[in-house]
């Protein structure tokens, strides 16, 4: 069995991520990481949010135990549990309790969607007491120094049943994202997906043209991440529009006259 320091490095960003920052956002995370605060990302599915954490993971030369959140995610799932192994119990850390221990960085993605009574577990952690109790175990972990806990949601997809409390959200310092302006958004589909500069245009001015659907029949228009997969099927050898109908039209909607209408989009610019 592997130990637990040797566990942590398989977290360890080595490479350094691409990303184009759009403010200050990477100083306002150092700012908060030397000060021992907790992080609120907020923004729409797809516009860089877990990119930007695996990039200050890898400057700040922190490992990244990244949870993605959902309806059946438990605080033992988070913290840990005890396992039958043959005729033994053991204790296994869960990713939360991994990250204390280490001093990693914790990013919980999309919080909204775990049980509200799941996420009161972090409450000890993201106030003064920084601490982790593992009540199964009678344990109080203290938080090092290097630990920070990051989380995120969409604002886009709150309701009164999936929302933060004012008192988990009053503990975070916050940074909210959106997509980026054209020409930096086009630097990075280009960059992702290995397509030129001008199908990277045109793949960007689709994605404009679908945001502003939001409401007009979309929930949400196309991200740069599924530009970036359309980009991905055109650059291995995909016909432009049959490569955005799989990415782009097919993913975002199951409405036929919106389909058509957005095929018209495509063709339009491919």
């Amino acid at each position: 069995m592997k130990s637990a320091s040797k566990a942590i490095e398989e977290y360890r960003i080595e490479k350094e991520p691409y990303y184009l920052s759009s403010s200050n956002e990477a100083e306002v995370f150092s700012q908060a990481y030397s000060n021992q605060l907790p992080m609120l990302l907020k923004g729409p599915t797809g516009c860089g949010k877990t990119r930007f954490v695996e990039y200050m993971a890898w400057k700040l030369e922190r490992p990244l135990v990244i949870v993605a959140c959902h309806d059946d995610l438990t605080a033992g799932d988070l913290v840990g549990r005890y396992l039958i192994q043959g005729s033994d119990t053991v204790w296994m850390d869960g990713p939360l309790t991994r990250a204390v221990r280490a001093g990693a960085l914790c990013y919980l993605d999309e919080i909204v969607e775990a049980r509200k009574d799941t996420t009161v577990v972090i409450h000890p952690l993201v106030d003064d007491r920084r601490i982790l109790p593992i009540e199964k175990r009678g344990e109080i972990l203290t938080a090092p120094p290097e630990f920070m806990l990051i989380i995120s949601y969409n604002p886009g997809y709150q309701s009164i049943m999936k929302d933060l409390k004012p008192s988990t959200r009053q503990r975070f310092v916050s940074l909210e994202f959106k997509y980026l302006e054209e020409g930096a958004e086009t630097a990075i589909v280009a960059q992702e997906s290995g397509v030129d500069q001008e199908l990277s245009r045109r793949l960007v001015k689709l994605g404009h043209m679908t945001r502003n659907l939001k409401e007009r029949g979309l929930d949400e228009g196309a991200s740069t991440r599924l530009l970036i997969h359309a980009g991905k099927l055109i650059q291995s050898g995909i016909d432009s529009r049959e490569a955005c109908r799989a990415a782009i039209t097919s993913t975002l909607t199951d409405d036929e006259e919106m389909q058509i209408a957005m095929s018209e989009m495509i063709s339009s610019l491919f």
